[in-house]
């Protein structure tokens, strides 16, 4: 049969709205480096839930959700407040309080279990597979009763974003700037804190809290790879969050398992895929990058070592066997004798036999090079009390950073004469 005819489209428009809003938040939380925040406030609400129905007598939303609201805003309150007085970092802080609040938690949800019918494990694992199953009338028609939360949840999120955004960018970024902007950061953080809050609150009871972790951190963590601008990150956080819960759907009905534990794999997933994959900050695009920055060095590295031969053979009587031998040990490595053909192919050297000679163009190339490094040296041994042979390492080093524009700069301060090894500097 299809795989499209056994899905529940109620659950997974739940679990879509579910992930978009934890992205969009959580984006936030990434920038900010308070990922730990979103697994502490969806552990510690448990005592709230607990409380809330000995205080209550009830399971109602409204009740619960007033109950993990507090905890929630409370373990923010606490935290803060144990980073100051114990002088903890802000992490440390954060798991003395949640793994207080969550034992708690453990054992008041356990001893009020044996009055109703709540069963622990859903807090941890969530009943996604059943959350179509719950239902309640609105506006005539039948649905589930998680919907109306997540659809006003997201909505929520969305206006909060929209109405905040330049408070929350700048506060994101640098506290202390918001401050002398007349930017009250401490209220805009805790406005923050609270939509977290009530993301979890709201989250958990349909997803269970491991999910809601992993959505509230893996989308915001893959778009951060992706993009440098945060209004693309939490747009993109709240897409990739989307389509984590349609491939971690259709996975766990395809593979029979738990959907809320299938999509955190798949959010998963979707991070390892951007953090190899990722066009700049991708461990194969760092790898490109290096690769090409190690060839262009063993190009000019070679260009260097012609020209200095040339002034050499133009001083003394030494015979050319010496410039092929000094080429041949450039290129004895992979990297330098691709890059031995590369500038072959674009015109800049000449191979005859076994020799390389420089080309017109390549003269000039390696010319600039050289300057570069003299001036460097140049520049190194009047501005800082340094022996002659340690002038030649670092120079060898920036030469192949050093722009036209820094070269003129260096060379107005140094001057014409030669360089401190007595070789005069290239025009």
């Amino acid at each position: 049969m299809n795989l499209l005819s056994f899905i529940d489209w109620w659950t997974l428009c739940i679990a879509a709205l579910c992930a978009a809003s934890c992205g969009m938040i959580g984006a936030f939380l990434v920038i900010r480096r308070l990922s730990l925040l979103g697994d502490a406030i969806s552990h510690s609400v448990l005592p709230g839930l607990g409380a809330a129905f000995i205080l209550a007598g009830t399971r109602s939303p409204a009740a619960m959700l007033a109950g993990a609201l507090a905890a929630g805003v409370l373990t923010a309150a606490l935290a803060a407040g144990v980073r100051r007085i114990g002088r903890l970092p802000h992490d440390a802080a954060l798991g003395v309080v949640f793994t207080t609040f969550f034992a708690v938690g453990v054992l008041m949800v356990t001893w009020v279990a044996k009055s109703i019918d709540l069963d622990p494990s859903c807090v941890l694992y969530g009943l996604l597979e059943l959350v179509s199953l719950d239902r309640v009338d609105l506006l005539g028609v039948s649905v589930p009763r998680a919907l109306p939360w997540q659809v006003g949840l997201f909505a929520g999120n969305l206006l909060l974003i929209a109405l905040l955004f330049k408070e929350l960018r700048i506060t994101s970024f640098d506290p202390h700037l918001a401050t002398a902007l007349g930017i009250h950061a401490g209220a805009v953080q805790a406005v923050l804190l609270t939509a977290v809050t009530a993301t979890t609150v709201v989250s958990f009871e349909a997803v269970g809290s491991i999910l809601v972790v992993a959505l509230l951190v893996a989308p915001g963590a893959t778009a951060q790879l992706l993009t440098d601008r945060l209004g693309r990150m939490v747009a993109l956080s709240a897409v990739l969050g989307v389509c984590a819960a349609v491939l971690g759907y259709l996975g766990a009905v395809a593979m029979n398992t738990n959907i809320a534990g299938m999509i955190a794999v798949a959010a998963g997933a979707q991070f390892l895929f951007a953090a190899v994959f990722a066009p700049r900050y991708g461990v194969a695009a760092r790898a490109i990058r290096h690769a090409g920055l190690s060839l262009r060095i063993a190009r000019e590295d070679v260009l260097g070592v012609l020209y200095r031969l040339g002034e050499r053979e133009a001083e003394s009587t030494q015979p050319t066997l010496q410039h092929a031998q000094a080429v041949r040990a450039a290129g004895a490595t992979i990297v330098a004798r691709l890059a031995c053909a590369q500038l072959r192919r674009r015109g800049l050297v000449e191979a005859r036999g076994d020799e390389l000679t420089l080309t017109p163009l390549g003269f000039e190339e390696a010319r600039r090079i050289v300057r570069a490094h003299r001036l460097w040296e140049s520049y190194l041994s009047q501005n800082l009390p340094l022996p002659l042979d340690h002038l030649h390492d670092p120079s060898e080093r920036f030469e192949h950073f050093m722009s036209r524009e820094l070269q003129e700069r260096v060379a107005a301060e140094v001057g014409t004469r030669p360089d401190p090894h007595g070789k005069q500097i290239p025009d």
